[in-house]
């Protein structure tokens, strides 16, 4: 199985990434959540909710959209992270992050 990833910025400002099953393999969901925890408080990213509980969906969001795209073409490394760690921590095979209309789509 092939999981997709795709972080849009908007049109033709996407940056697609592919994995196999054996690549995700090497990480679990819970590697993932600490790796979104880390990076949320690292960028200093504020809860959507005003309740203040942040699900993971808006933990992807607002790391993306705190990071910038910038980030997505300067940091490659990273950006890959990114894409695997929403992977696993999504389990789904393909996902859209669209940080423009601030949604996860399956």
């Amino acid at each position: 199985m092939l999981y997709h990833v795709t972080v849009s910025f908007g049109k033709d400002r996407q940056y697609q990434y592919k994995f196999s099953q054996a690549e995700l393999a090497e990480g679990t969901p819970e590697e993932a959540r600490r790796w979104f925890d880390k990076e949320f408080a690292d960028l200093q990213c504020e809860a959507s909710n005003p309740m203040g509980k942040v699900l993971i969906i808006d933990k992807i969001l607002n790391i993306a959209r705190y990071a910038s795209e910038r980030r997505f073409i300067d940091a490659k490394e990273w950006a890959t992270l990114f894409a695997r760690y929403t992977a696993l921590a999504l389990g789904r095979d393909t996902i859209r992050v669209d940080v423009e209309a601030f949604n996860i789509g399956y």
